[in-house]
């Protein structure tokens, strides 16, 4: 409708009429004759006010206290039973609280939205010109606000869908939301950081659970990201090659294998490697191992992790060689053809023109495929379920990943304010490794670069 204009210069500049606006909303656009406009602001700011002063203001207060009545179990004289009278909502009360909150920081984007409308309205009436009515507003929908009109409702949607749950995740972080003071029968309250210290110290605390675990989880993440990337770009190389007769045979081939889904595929590899599974079967009649002996593929703790990684590779390689397939029937010929007139070997026209042209295209690639290995959830969990189990640890196994760590926490023993921390520190390790990684390599510096 028109140029932006600063917060800080629309103050400047308005009326005592439109500065009203601030108070009661849409009052500097009835002023200036923009009445359906001002009346929707209007409409906004009495809903804010009938919510809060019926719901909205109880729900801050519960949401300082999370509760102050328990569950009481009575006895009911006339029937002659125990009844249970109910009590305070912990959960609730936090939920109705955080949305209050997000609502309130939404009145107050209203409030600055209906005092630069009143402005907008203001200076272009000063101005002389005509003020845009409400069909006016309608029809700029249609041409220069129509990004407005599609994405007002994606964007609520993310609000409420995503923003809000992770927020309310993030504020269980900091009670004591466990199988102990599990609502509605318990009440749960504000302990600050005491879950991160918990999580943290090594005397009585998580930290020998936490620390194994997460090392477990990076080396995890970096042995089956860049093994699946590395075997899967040499897989493509190979298929690529002149000499390679039937090439479309063999993607063919690979693409039955992506065409399974990995769930089928890791519930068929528990089975083949268990302890009485095929393959030990087949050792044993192969004289490989004792009639009586097993190799304990997910029962010892370094077996299993190979085990994992190698299982892991098997169904990661050929969704590398598809992408990379691509990517390497892009790369000039011409540079091959001079590296060759010069001489150069096959393991230097690798490392000088392939690799590099592989990584400038494929780093947010890595970085995706390593931020999702971090939360690998099905793999670990379908394979060998975080085992072997061991009393070193609280509540997690040898090969537990963080996520599946936090799976147990939170659906088995019911600490969900262990699996918030969890959850909230992975975001911030992912978070930071990418960040800084990303912002390192020569696709971010380097944008022009191989076009």
């Amino acid at each position: 409708m028109g140029e932006y204009v600063s917060l800080k210069e629309a103050m400047k500049h308005s009326n005592i009429y439109t500065k009203l606006s601030l108070l009661i909303f849409g009052f500097g656009n009835f002023i200036h004759g923009q009445i359906v406009r001002g009346l929707l602001f209007f409409i906004l700011e009495v809903a804010y006010i009938v919510y809060m002063a019926s719901f909205g203001v109880q729900s801050l207060i519960n949401f300082t206290t999370l509760g102050t009545k328990t569950q009481q179990e009575v006895f009911n004289e006339v029937t002659q039973v125990y009844e249970y009278i109910s009590g305070d909502n912990s959960m609730l009360f936090l939920l109705y609280g955080v949305v209050t909150i997000f609502l309130t920081l939404a009145i107050l984007i209203c409030a600055v939205l209906s005092f630069k409308s009143g402005y907008e309205a203001q200076r272009m009436k000063e101005l002389g010109k005509k003020v845009p009515k409400f069909l006016d507003d309608l029809r700029s929908f249609k041409e220069g606000r129509l990004h407005i009109a599609f994405l007002t409702f994606p964007i609520i949607g993310i609000v409420l869908f995503t923003i809000v749950p992770i927020v309310f995740m993030i504020c269980i972080a900091f009670t004591n939301y466990d199988h102990l003071h599990q609502p509605p029968g318990n009440l749960f309250t504000w302990v600050g950081l005491e879950n991160f210290k918990n999580m943290f110290s090594m005397s009585g605390g998580l930290a020998s659970t936490f620390l194994p675990v997460l090392t477990w989880t990076i080396i995890w993440a970096i042995a089956s990201t860049f093994s699946c990337y590395i075997l899967g770009m040499l897989l493509a190389l190979l298929i690529n090659k002149q000499t390679t007769k039937f090439k479309s045979f063999w993607r063919f081939l690979f693409c039955l294998s992506v065409a399974v889904p990995s769930f089928v595929t890791l519930l068929t590899m528990r089975s083949v490697f268990n302890t009485n599974g095929p393959m030990n079967v087949l050792l044993r009649d192969l004289g490989i191992i004792g009639k009586t002996s097993a190799i304990p593929f997910f029962t010892d703790p370094t077996i299993a992790k190979i085990t994992i990684i190698l299982v892991n590779i098997w169904i990661g390689v050929p969704f590398t060689m598809l992408t990379t397939t691509g990517i390497l029937q892009n790369i000039p010929k011409e540079l091959y053809e001079a590296a060759r007139v010069d001489g150069a070997k096959p393991v230097t026209i690798f490392r000088k023109i392939t690799l590099p042209y592989m990584l400038f295209v494929t780093t947010p690639y890595l970085i995706t495929t390593f931020a999702g290995n971090i939360n690998n959830f099905n793999v670990i969990f379908l394979l060998s379920g975080g085992g072997p189990d061991t009393l070193e640890y609280y509540y997690a196994g040898k090969t537990d990943l963080l996520v599946t760590w936090l799976y147990k926490l939170t659906i088995t023993q019911k600490d969900y304010n262990l699996g918030s921390v969890i959850g909230i520190l992975v975001f911030v390790i992912l978070a930071t490794i990418s960040l800084l990684t990303y912002r390192r390599t020569n696709a971010y510096k380097d944008e022009s670069s191989f076009q």
